[in-house]
Order: structure tokens, then sequence, then C-alpha cells
């Protein structure tokens, strides 16, 4: 299994999304959860298959659930 530490940049490009800084900074800006009682996982702007992969992650404590943690603190900031 890898347990390697994954990056906010790796964590985008496993949703299917550009993972450039600039991409990853517009999109924090745009997308900011403004109540802390929306779940990341909830969030409208994912696709079914991004919000389930990002459900498990947590619900199964995976090795990418320290940067989905990172990005939800993020989004709700």
């Amino acid at each position: 299994m890898d347990r390697s530490t994954h990056t906010l940049n790796a964590l985008f490009s496993q949703l299917g999304m550009p993972s450039d800084d600039a991409y990853i900074d517009q999109f924090i800006r745009t997308h900011t959860l403004f109540s802390q009682d929306i779940k990341l996982n909830e969030a409208t702007f994912w696709s079914e298959s991004q919000a389930n992969f990002i459900k498990e992650c947590l619900d199964f404590d995976s090795d990418w659930s320290e940067v989905v943690d990172d990005l939800n603190t993020r989004l709700h900031a």
C-alpha cells in the first residue's frame, strides 16, 4: 500500500481537475463554503465521483485524508 504524503496538487489531479497552483488558488477563492454545516463532500460543485472519492478518503482515513482535510480547511476559511 502506498502511504506516501500527497499534495494538494496531486489531489486535484486525482479528482480530474487542473493541478497547477494558479488553478487551485482560483478554485479556492471561487468555491468558498460559507457555512461550517456544509460537509466538503456535499458541496454542489463536485461531480458525483469526486464527492464519493472525498467522502471515502475521510470515512476510511485513507492516505489522502490529510490533504483532503487541508482542502476542507481552506474552503471553509
